[in-house]
């Protein structure tokens, strides 16, 4: 069949390449529409509980990611020139395009009581433009008599201040986020060289729109690092650039179609499909080295260029055919979990590395039948001395140091097991960025001045209408679990209705610090005018009322109450327990007969998140395998071999596992996708290799001996060959700037390293040991 196709292929050339370059513009038109996607709720099954709370809470109270904060050191703040400066910079920061609403010291505001009109008046704490130093101390020391901006916008410990940004809930997360962050940050660049504080940056939008960006560029990186790395090394190896420029011309039409088919799909650029164009790099170019070695290898015996086209195609079709599938099933089992994020890679990558088979079978015989004969120099690589005398080393242990490959395969095992044993699944936010990065710092800045910026987020729900304020009770249970939040050393204190109460009691009060408590009956009795909560026809509410900001913390109905606390990133091992704690706090506070507490928000969809997409790959790997071994199965008709050629694939993975364990890599979403992804490549060796020996067996007789040297001299070639292509291409991966993503880089490597030498020397000794046995 495949001999057949090889000729049909030669005959249909100039329709086939036609086809192929229609083909390739028409998803080029395509490609060149794909967006970023901002999203990591997109991790969370749509019918999972915690993903419909929180899209429940958003449906009430808004968004809640779409703040950035900037944070500013302590020790300058307060002179005069520099205030200044930060009251225009936050003048300024209104005005810009995407900005809604900004709060910072020089808008603190406070409630001066009208009697007449029983209402609460906001007055600026702060004269801008600061009249003179003496004023600003005096203001300042105002501004220190009211609690609920302690902790909020400045540190009374070490000075520092804290300007919140609030952004277009729409606009952010759109593909003009980063057009906007990047006009805040332009703001906030001037002030910093003006005044020469030291700024700090973060927030959700900040830290997603900076990661997202870099994901966008890193994938331009490496897609053209990993075609020029590969480049290089074809040529090297094959000393041909038409060879090179076919291999080149196979990987873009893979990538182009790859982008293509998100975009077809409806999907955007994720952190984890963003992988997706340079793993077709580096999985397509072994196809092609699998091809043109074989097409140089039969070019050597017969001198015919027609015939070595046709036996390249009818040797190495049904190979590559199986090794592909075999890639293709590590990726697209993905698309069998629960998470939309793997749903999406897994089927995009599975489809594209089944496509790179067709792309490859069509197109280098079709253009190798326009190209002259090879040259002596092109083949010259199958007569590599060194890399003959290193197989000839691979035959010797074979059959000359079996008992030492086992022991040492024993060996390895035994350390690789004891890494496994201190491996840990833990996974932080920004915990992929080196420690140094400024996103990283000033994340930690920010938990060290202000507690943190990841948000969660509790609703408290009394079941009744208007049961936030008809129940006394309601208040001095949130008090009580306000006082439990506040306790923790991860959290900053939360904002709720309670506090805007307890600022308006204050403000009842004549500003009096002490009045800064929970109001009782009474005092919302004789504060209820002062509050405005009922509306009434024609009542136009000023924008920095009290009522607004009550009204942010409630829904319609007021039997809902939001309760936000930023917290510090703490992780996905520490955060299941920190919230396990604060639900058994709130069972103990509030009465669970009569209010419903729920812990959602940006925090619990990431921890959510991370734990779908690690069990997602966990169990992607188990039906790969499975998969894999079916094919295997079908393809070999026997038990014991299927089985024997499992040991060489499964020996890299505990490896690499246990190098994870001993060096402290954690299992997260970004070093879990490891796994599948060197399964779905080292197994490609194998499939190689065994095919090659069941062609060759009945060459030989059934010599088992015989055909095993055949085959690791026929195969061994173009195995190394091809890992070393493989290497160079996922080696560049360890550029990154995400950790998990440097992990896959050097991780992905030392796989294929194992690999190769478990499917070079272990495999043959296996098979030898299974022919000693059947004798």
């Amino acid at each position: 069949m495949w001999y057949r196709l090889a000729q049909w292929i030669i005959h249909r050339r100039v329709a086939i390449l036609v086809s192929l370059a229609a083909i390739t513009i028409v998803m080029g038109y395509y490609a060149s529409k794909v967006e970023l996607s901002y999203e990591f709720s997109k991790a969370i099954p749509l019918d999972n509980p915690k993903y419909q709370e929180y899209q429940a809470f958003r449906a009430v109270f808004g968004d809640e990611g779409n703040r950035m904060v900037v944070g500013m050191e302590g020790g300058r703040l307060y002179d005069s020139a520099v205030f200044s400066e930060m009251a225009s910079l936050s003048k300024r920061l209104r005005t810009t395009d995407g900005v809604v609403e900004v709060l910072s010291i020089p808008d603190a505001v406070r409630l001066q009581k009208n009697e007449a009109l029983e209402k609460f008046e906001p007055l600026p704490i702060f004269s801008i433009p600061v009249q003179s130093q003496q004023s600003l101390d005096s203001q300042r020391a105002l501004l220190e008599t009211f609690p609920f901006y302690s902790g909020r916008l400045y540190n009374p410990t070490t000075g520092a201040a804290l300007l919140s940004v609030g952004l277009d809930k729409v606009r952010i997360n759109s593909k003009e986020r980063t057009t906007i962050i990047e006009g805040v940050q332009k703001e906030i660049q001037a002030f910093e060289e003006k005044t020469g504080v030291s700024v700090h940056l973060s927030g959700l939008p900040f830290i997603r729109t900076t990661l997202a960006d870099r994901i966008r560029a890193e994938m331009n990186l490496f897609l053209i690092g990993s075609l020029l790395l590969s480049a290089l090394t074809l040529l090297l190896f094959f000393r041909s650039f038409s060879a090179m420029f076919i291999s080149l011309v196979v990987v873009a039409i893979g990538v182009i179609m790859s982008i293509g088919t998100m975009v077809l799909f409806g999907y955007k650029i994720t952190i984890l499909n963003a992988l997706i164009p340079p793993l077709v790099v580096v999985i397509g170019v072994p196809n092609c080295v699998y091809f043109f070695n074989k097409y140089h290898s039969s070019f050597k015996e017969t001198g015919d260029k027609q015939k070595a086209i046709v036996q390249m195609v009818g040797r190495m079709g049904i190979v590559t055919l199986f090794c592909n599938i075999a890639a293709a099933i590590g990726f697209a089992v993905f698309a069998l979990t629960e998470s939309a994020l793997l749903k999406e890679f897994g089927a995009v990558a599975g489809i594209n590395i089944m496509g790179l088979f067709f792309i490859s079978l069509l197109l280098i015989p079709a253009v190798l039948s326009y190209l002259p004969p090879p040259k002596q120099r092109h083949v010259r690589y199958l007569n590599n001395k060194w890399m003959l005398a290193l197989l000839l080393k691979v035959e010797r242990w074979t059959f000359q140091r079996a008992k030492i490959i086992y022991g040492v395969t024993a060996v390895v095992l035994v350390f690789a097991i004891m890494g496994v044993a201190q491996l840990k699944s833990v996974g932080f936010i920004v915990d992929d960025l080196p420690k140094q990065d400024p996103v990283y710092v000033d994340l930690k800045w920010f938990e060290t001045h202000f507690g943190g910026v990841m948000p969660l987020e509790v609703v408290i729900d009394t079941k009744k209408k208007n049961g936030l304020l008809r129940n006394k009770r309601t208040l001095q249970a949130m008090d009580d679990f306000t006082k439990v939040v506040e306790a923790h050393p991860s959290t900053a204190a939360p904002l709720s209705l309670l506090e805007a109460l307890k600022f308006a009691k204050q403000s009842f009060y004549d500003g009096d610090p002490e009045s800064y408590d929970l109001p009782y009956e009474g005092d919302l009795a004789f504060m209820g005018p002062y509050l405005s909560l009922k509306s009434s026809p024609g009542n136009t509410t000023p924008k920095n009322s009290l009522q607004q900001v009550v009204a942010g913390f409630m829904d319609s109905t007021r039997s809902k109450a939001r309760m936000s606390i930023n917290m510090k990133d703490i992780g996905t091992e520490q955060l299941p327990l920190f919230l396990d704690t604060l639900r058994k706090e709130a069972n103990q506070i509030f009465d669970t007969a009569q209010y419903q507490v729920t812990f959602t928000g940006s925090s619990v969809t990431f921890l959510e998140g991370s734990r779908f997409i690690i069990q997602g790959l966990t169990e992607s790997i188990f039906w790969a395998f499975l998969l894999i071994t079916l094919c295997m199965l079908y393809l070999f008709r026997s038990l014991k071999i299927v089985l024997i050629s499992l040991i060489p694939n499964i020996i890299p993975l505990f490896v690499t596992a246990g190098v994870m364990g001993w060096a402290g890599i954690p299992l997260k979403p970004s070093t879990v996708l490891i796994f599948s992804v060197a399964l779905g490549i080292v197994i490609d060796v194998t499939i190689r290799f065994l095919i090659n020996y069941k062609q060759e067996l009945p060459h030989y007789n059934y010599h088992v001996k015989k055909t095993l040297i055949q085959t690791i001299h026929h195969t061994g070639i173009s195995i190394i060959y091809t890992s070393l292509v493989l290497i160079a291409g996922f080696i560049i991966f360890a550029l990154s700037d995400f950790g998990g993503t440097q992990a896959l880089g050097w991780l992905t490597s030392l796989t294929l390293i194992i690999g190769t030498l478990t499917n070079l020397v272990l495999l043959p000794v296996l098979l030898a040991g299974m022919a000693k046995k059947r004798v």
